[in-house]
């Protein structure tokens, strides 16, 4: 069991350092937003829309990390070194393809989504600032999806960890100095008289520098560590015939059911934006740091996820069935340990958390009455993030599917029935809103949990 949990932590730990930076992100760059005006509730609105066009983009893709993380993992439990292989070759060749597609249709997909997506007219055109700008590290975001769910399957988080550290961290400094400049400064005899910033397009800038500083570093990581165990195992015959054969169509059909699941979190996820985006620039500026909040506690919980996904299709591949109920056991173990840390956490330091996200005094006192929802957050949300990553690694995919299709009818179901009780002011609209986000998570979490046995311990 101390072996076990000392995998557990091994792959979990530096997930978790890698996932604390990546809300930091979203916060720098809702704080950087906030910060170039004195009335900052457009220009957070404007980073909220913009972030959501993005997350409507590659959500599509997430079968990238998701499918190849699972199949990975197997392919390692089975030493099938040259399937492994197989499977990064593939997953990046499909990467690179979809980026230029998503290149090649950027102006037609920004008039699509804003039939769509309703936000006031100055929100709008900073989102599409920001989005003709982000949109060139497409390449690079959807091939690093790739590496890391590649990188978790062969038991190795400290290579996505690295990745990611340079990603965020990047796009942490770069977003600050190309945003806000470099003001002038005096040391001794020397001065500096400072740069001037780019204003609200350096933000996205920022990112685009980011991404690939971090595709660099996978690709670095990769030639360093498995050139000769893994890549050695790939000819020019092999990449001639990869997308042919059995495992290509395996592949595919089981990326479509994930596709279907990702329009599923797009449909929730755009649901909430544009809903609170209909109450006006303030409360959408409340929903989103409402919700880059509420997702602080999933970047914890997701490392123990991805080492319970990892685990998992490792001990499914090696046909070991006593590892893999000992793996479930001990990773929901450890999950609910950090649900409850982040009970206290959100009870004491919300209002703390809320000053962080925005200097707007407006924002904040609006914010302050959605504070409770922060604290039911690791209650509700834990058993779905975990579920979610031994499915992951069980290449349990259709069920997966069926658990977000649940999830996306609980969400409308609630919120709409929710109006029918009351003549809601905006601000009570956004509290149904909220309730019909917990909705989802408990029907994830009860679906996959009835489905465990016939989804998972197939062994």
């Amino acid at each position: 069991m101390k072996t076990l949990n000392k995998e557990i932590l091994s792959l979990a730990i530096p997930s978790i350092l890698a996932n604390i930076t990546v809300p930091l992100v979203g916060m720098v760059d809702i704080a950087v937003a906030g910060n170039l005006s004195s009335s900052s509730a457009t220009l957070i609105g404007g980073i909220a829309v913009g972030s959501m066009l993005f997350d409507l983009l590659y959500w599509n893709f997430a079968f990238l990390r998701v499918g190849t993380g699972g199949l990975t993992a197997q392919a390692y439990g089975r030493s099938d070194f040259m399937e492994a292989a197989r499977i990064l070759a593939r997953a990046i060749g499909i990467a690179l393809g979809c980026a230029l597609f998503l290149i090649a249709i950027q102006w037609l997909f920004i008039k699509g989504a804003f039939l769509v997506v309703d936000a006031t007219v100055q929100v709008k055109e900073l989102a599409r600032q920001y989005f003709f700008i982000r949109i060139w590290a497409a390449p690079a975001t959807l091939s690093l999806m790739a590496f890391k769910g590649w990188f978790i399957g062969m038991q190795d988080s400290l290579s996505p960890m690295l990745t990611d550290l340079t990603v965020n961290g990047v796009n942490i400094a770069a977003s600050i100095v190309l945003a806000l400049g470099i003001p002038s400064f005096s040391l001794g005899s020397m001065s500096f008289s400072g740069v001037a910033g780019m204003g609200f397009s350096g933000i996205a800038t920022g990112t685009v520098l980011a991404q690939y500083c971090g595709l660099l570093t996978a690709v670095v990581l990769l030639l360093l560590k498995y050139s000769g165990r893994i890549l050695k195992h790939l000819s020019l015959s092999d990449l001639k015939g990869l997308f042919a054969g059995g495992q290509t169509r395996s592949f595919f059909v089981m990326n479509a059911d994930l596709m279907v699941r990702s329009l599923c979190f797009i449909a929730i996820y755009i649901g909430f934006t544009t809903i609170s985006a209909s109450y006006g620039d303030l409360l959408l500026a409340v929903g989103s740091i409402m919700m880059k909040l509420l997702l602080i506690f999933s970047y914890f919980t997701d490392g123990f996820a991805y080492a319970g996904e990892a685990l998992t299709g490792k001990y499914i591949g090696a046909g070991n069935s006593l590892m893999l109920r000992r793996t479930v056991l001990w990773t929901f173990v450890w999950s609910m340990g950090i649900a409850l840390i982040f009970m206290g956490l959100y009870q004491w330091g919300g209002e703390w958390m809320l000053r962080m996200m925005t200097s707007d005094e407006a924002v904040v006192s609006a914010a302050r009455a959605y504070l409770p929802w922060l604290l039911m957050m690791p209650l509700v949300g834990c058993a779905a993030f975990t579920w979610d990553g031994i499915y992951i690694g069980a290449t349990a995919s259709r069920k997966m599917r069926n658990s977000m299709l649940w999830a996306t009818l609980s969400f409308f179901v609630v919120y709409y029935a929710g109006l029918l009780f009351n003549d809601w002011t905006p601000e009570g609209r956004l509290h149904v809103l909220m309730a019909a986000y917990f909705a989802h998570l408990i029907a994830r979490t009860v679906h996959l949990s009835l489905n465990f046995r016939r989804s998972v311990l197939v062994i």
